[in-house]
């Protein structure tokens, strides 16, 4: 693996291209040049061979055209005299030279070991072309010896006659010889060339690969988060060019990251602190992005690879359809046991609106569920409603009652004065009735939009409770009921709004003796819990208590215990309503404990306060 990494490096492979380039050019130029020498050499060996073979042929051609009238020694002399010339002409280039007569007879030779050949014919296919006055006659040959020579014949001519031939044939391994020299010569100067070429290439290449190799190492540091290394310019080239590009694109970078991180950061703080949960799917509807609030909203422990169906619990179907509209809403019910039990309420509702991500040309990409727990505002809907219908419901029966009883009236009851009498109460009676009604609506309005300010002075707890049982004097004499008014003793007087808690002190009292059979006892009492800045105002009766179902909602606006009951005794059902809002304003809490056939205790709380202050 390394030895086929070390092979696939840039600088080994502009080292190898510059060694093929000059291989490839010396291989080029080699061929060339000692086709070149190599052809040279023979043009010059086969034209001196020739311009030899023409000296002959003008010399021996008086010689060859005057044989037949020669005869004795005068042929023996003559013979010699060729020989000799033809020794003595070719002696250096080591050639044999015969020269032939008009029949192709050898005449003479230039080796002394072939006068044997004196007088024989040379039966050569070049001699027989050179005695037809054919001059280009030659032609490389190879002898038993594998030596290769060069043979040229050519024609004696006296005038336009052809008295003879002069044939030569000499070696050419000198001519080779000096071929293969510089064969070697060049081979070894390819070899020098490419040694030099490849250490020029090692340097060249290192000049290139080391700024390269600077930036994969930077790249490196890049990609792990270190932005702070700079790669160094070497020079205004290219490679320069793109280091001073790349340690800008590395500023850059680093400046989009952090830009990002913050933005990662800012949206992280977003989610994890909002009201409202967020829950975020990918196109299958796999949740990849949530927040705490929605972990609280659904009751899980994490959304990690849940399913958008089964977090909602809805059908696949539903969910496309959710996730293929803008902006649908939807309301989902949850259980929770703490709330239930803190709050009474069957179950909570969450409203859950998904929106599409969309992604140009790509379509939907996923869905973003947003979850808000309008478990509050259902049941301030609710409550509204049902308010609407008591209200409705408290104003119709009187309506009806003085609307019956007026037609009754008008029908001729008024002539007959002890019933238009009666009736004329019973309309009174439903008219004040009505305008209780209006006046603890309009005060518990008043209360809900603090339009009410409280008129805070310094008054007499003992006061404030025995005039309180002297108010109801007359009622709990009627019903022979007990009343006792108990004080802590060192508690003497509390800065409250007199006027506002004398109206909670009389609802409870009223109520106290409404539902306290005759006979019964009735506590007023008022003390200092220990360490504690507040003081505690109860009312204790032994009557016939409250059912625990409804406990829960004593306080609620027109709620009644036993309806009709309530509603004969002349009773709004804004009582407790009116004194819960009252203590509220106040700072306090109310409370009320009862069991059934044993009596109610409803307790209220007061801040403590110096003049002048108002509650934390």
């Amino acid at each position: 693996m390394k030895g086929k990494s070390f092979f696939r490096t840039i600088q080994v492979k502009l080292v190898i291209i510059y060694l093929l380039l000059i291989l490839v050019a010396m291989q080029l130029i080699g061929v060339y040049f000692i086709s070149t020498v190599k052809n040279s050499l023979i043009d010059s060996f086969t034209n001196n061979l020739k311009e030899q073979a023409d000296i002959l042929s003008k010399f021996a051609a008086p010689s060859l055209a005057a044989k037949p009238d020669i005869e004795g020694d005068s042929i023996e002399s003559t013979t010699e005299d060729l020989s000799l010339v033809v020794r003595n002409l070719f002696s250096i280039s080591g050639a044999e030279v015969q020269v032939l007569d008009s029949n192709g007879k050898v005449v003479a030779t230039s080796l002394q070991g072939d006068q044997s050949y004196i007088g024989k014919k040379n039966k050569s296919l070049a001699v027989s072309r050179a005695l037809q006055n054919i001059r280009d006659n030659e032609e490389e040959i190879i002898d038993e010896d594998n030596i290769r020579k060069k043979m040229i014949a050519q024609p004696v001519t006296l005038g336009d006659k052809v008295v003879g031939a002069v044939y030569v044939v000499a070696s050419m391994n000198d001519l080779y010889e000096t071929v293969n020299r510089v064969n070697q010569i060049f081979f070894s100067g390819t070899l020098i060339a490419l040694g030099l070429t490849g250490v020029l290439g090692i340097l060249l290449a290192h000049t290139i690969t080391s700024p390269i190799q600077g930036l994969t190492k930077q790249a490196e540091a890049v990609a792990e988060g270190k932005f702070d290394l700079k790669v160094p310019v070497l020079g205004d080239d290219e490679i320069g060019r793109l280091s001073m590009a790349f340690n800008d694109m590395t500023i850059r970078l680093k400046e989009a990251l952090s830009v990002n991180e913050e933005e990662n950061e800012k949206l992280a703080s977003v989610l994890s602190n909002m009201s409202d949960g967020v829950v975020a799917a990918d196109e299958h509807g796999k949740v990849i992005v949530w927040n705490r609030r929605a972990l609280e909203l659904l009751d899980v422990r994490t959304c990690e690879g849940c399913e958008l169906s089964d977090l909602f619990d809805l059908p696949q179907q539903k969910l496309l359809e959710l996730q293929q509209g803008r902006g649908q809403t939807l309301l989902v019910s949850r259980d929770d046991t703490d709330e239930q039990e803190a709050s009474g309420s069957s179950e909570g509702i969450l409203k859950v609106t998904f929106t599409p991500i969309h992604r140009r040309d790509k379509g939907i990409t996923g869905t973003i569920a947003l979850l808000q727990d309008v478990t509050e505002q259902e049941k301030l809907e609710q409550s509204r409603r049902q308010f609407v219908a008591n209200v409705s419901h408290e104003l119709r029966t009187p309506l009806t009652t003085i609307k019956s009883y007026a037609e009754a009236l008008n029908d001729g009851a008024l002539e007959e004065r002890e019933l238009s009498e009666r009736f004329v109460g019973v309309i009174s009676n439903e008219t004040e009735r009505m305008i209780r009604l209006v006046t603890d609506l309009l005060h518990l309005s008043r209360l809900d939009s603090n339009q009410a300010p409280l008129r805070r002075r310094q008054t007499n707890v003992h006061d404030m409770l025995d005039e309180v049982a002297d108010r109801f004097s007359f009622q709990l004499r009627q019903k022979s009921i007990k009343a006792a008014v108990r004080v802590e003793h060192g508690l003497q007087s509390a800065w409250l709004d007199r006027d506002q808690i004398d109206q909670v002190l009389d609802n409870l009292l009223s109520n106290a003796i409404k539902y306290t059979l005759d006979g019964g006892t009735i506590e007023l009492t008022a003390k200092k819990p220990a360490d504690s800045a507040l003081l505690a105002i109860s009312v204790k009766d032994t009557g016939i208590g409250i059912p625990k179902k409804d406990l829960n909602r004593i306080f609620d606006r027109f709620y009644r215990v036993d309806k009709a009951r309530s509603r004969n005794m002349g009773g709004t059902g804004l009582g407790l309503s009116i004194a819960r809002e009252i203590v509220k304003a106040h700072g306090g809490t109310i409370s009320l404990h009862s069991e059934l056939n044993e009596g109610t205790t409803v307790t209220f709380t007061l801040p403590l306060l110096q003049e002048g202050s108002e509650p934390a």
